[in-house]
């Protein structure tokens, strides 16, 4: 096992792959960097890493099948999901198949490193006394159909009963990051 910690990152937007790659280089991190699940399940092959950043919204599909490519491989893997597509039902999901974090875009190095940090739970967490919006269910419902369909606009407009367009600005309205 190499001295410094050993840090996969599953991203497809090459120029954030590589500013996060640089930014945990500097901060002692071994980095690799892959932009899908096969890539993903290739380069496991060779390498166990100790912590993972994948993001949710993949070019080839979701980063949910990367989180459960990694947590199988090594359950140890401290994997933190990173998102401008953040929703409670992919959370959830994160969560379930072994993320240990989800962060929401814009999230800095700093935040990233926190998240791995902080993988137990906690329980005195204020809960909050604001009820869901409209538009916050709508939202949710949304993302979790992207889900469902691994990020396919246009079989998740036909489940939602929208156009398209529709959805597709919706989604250009909401993003986060």
């Amino acid at each position: 096992m190499h001295p410094d910690p050993f840090l996969v990152i599953v991203e497809d937007d090459a120029a954030f792959a590589r500013a996060l790659r640089k930014s945990f280089e500097r901060r002692g991190y071994c980095v690799s960097v892959c932009d899908g699940a096969e890539a993903l399940d290739t380069m496991l092959t060779t390498i166990s890493p100790s912590n993972a950043v994948v993001d949710l919204k993949l070019a080839g599909g979701s980063g949910l099948e990367c989180v459960k490519i990694l947590h199988r491989r090594d359950p140890s893997t401290k994997i933190v999901v990173l998102t401008g597509f953040a929703s409670i039902s992919t959370a959830v999901e994160a969560i379930k198949l072994g993320a240990c974090h989800y962060l929401a875009k814009p999230s800095t190095v700093d935040d990233i490193e926190a998240a791995f940090t902080r993988c137990e739970g906690d329980s005195s967490v204020a809960l909050s006394q604001r009820q869901s919006s409209i538009k916050t269910l709508e939202w949710e419902r949304i993302h979790e159909t992207l889900a469902e369909v691994n990020f396919n606009i246009s079989e998740a407009a036909r489940r939602l009963g929208m156009h398209r367009r529709t959805l597709a600005r919706k989604l250009a309205k909401q993003r986060v990051g």
